[in-house]
């Protein structure tokens, strides 16, 4: 079976569009489709000095050949120059997210692929965002969704995202700490096909609290949660103190970490695996994956850029589009 993959390429001023063009260079046994504007992407291809023939998304199976790319046109509101944000573009940011969500949700596609986006940028243009996975989960109606980085030897998940440290400790509660588990277990066993998946649990405070020395939420939150469920089946290790839990004795037998907050977890993954791992929404009931970076301006429309974790991104929404 052919899977249809919607990949939107992100900020158009960073390097989503070039990896997505380099990308389009190989043979891919599935279909990309880019929703994206066609002439922004050929700009891009000239400047980058890429072959790139854009065929419309309605026609047959093309990504088979080589620079060549299906594409949803959707038009960009201003020509974008490499390097330079412009506000006024953040509006066809989302709506190629927007269409992208759209076409997996009525199924015409099994899966998304985003690019690096510049949150900084829409908000400027008086749009509040806090991030994809906060958009997405809007976009579906979804109340609850998990952020999780993931190479092929590491899955991070984390339990907050994207708010300031000093909220952390106040947002993890027992009900939110019992419902990212029980979608974590959940995704591993239906889009990883993880049987009885065994999940590490960070603790929030260092050493773990140290039986409530050095603080309280280990003892007062974590602990409680991991005992209920771990009644009800759940194979849950923890709460461990994060500066040991990325070791060999643990990681060994695990397939997946859950970290308390962003950047407790992503920087042990990104250490071990940046430009080879791949940000995956989980929980949403559509599939997402994304690229580990950013946007990188200064290399854009350069060439320089690395194609690895879109690869990873690609191949992580296929398997999970054929374990449904």
């Amino acid at each position: 079976m052919t899977l249809n993959l919607a990949v939107t390429p992100g900020e158009p001023a960073g390097i989503g569009p070039d990896i997505l063009i380099k990308i389009a260079q190989q043979k891919h046994n599935h279909q990309l489709i880019a929703f994206a504007d066609p002439d922004m992407l050929l700009q891009r291809a000239k400047l980058l000095g890429l072959p790139l023939t854009l065929v419309d998304a309605s026609d047959s199976f093309v990504t088979s050949i080589p620079s060549q790319l299906a594409i949803q046109p959707i038009a960009i509101k201003q020509v974008a120059t490499p390097g330079s944000l412009n506000p006024e573009n953040a509006p066809y940011v989302l709506s190629c997210l927007d269409a992208a969500i759209q076409a997996c949700q009525s199924q015409r596609c099994h899966g998304m692929v985003t690019g690096p986006i510049q949150k900084s940028v829409i908000n400027d243009s008086g749009i509040i965002f806090s991030g994809h996975t906060e958009y997405l989960a809007h976009k579906t109606a979804t109340d609850n969704v998990v952020m999780m980085l993931a190479t092929e030897h590491l899955r991070v998940a984390l339990v907050t995202t994207h708010i300031p440290l000093k909220e952390v400790s106040h947002a993890i509660t027992r009900e939110l700490l019992e419902i990212v588990i029980k979608i974590l277990h959940h995704d591993l066993e239906t889009k990883f096909n993880v049987e009885n998946p065994t999940i590490l649990v960070s603790g929030l405070n260092p050493h773990a609290g140290e039986a409530g020395h050095l603080g309280y939420e280990e003892i007062e939150v974590i602990t409680p949660v991991i005992e209920k469920l771990r009644q009800c089946g759940l194979g849950l290790l923890g709460p461990l103190p994060a500066d040991t839990l990325f070791t060999e004795k643990y990681l060994k037998d695990a397939d997946a970490v859950l970290a308390m907050y962003h950047d407790q977890g992503l920087p042990v993954l990104k250490y071990q695996g940046f430009g080879s791992a791949a940000n995956i929404t989980l929980g949403l009931p559509i599939i997402r994956t994304s690229v580990d970076h950013g946007t990188a301006l200064d290399l854009a429309g350069t060439g320089q850029c690395n194609i690895g974790s879109l690869n990873t991104a690609i191949k992580m929404a296929i398997r999970m589009a054929k374990h449904p």
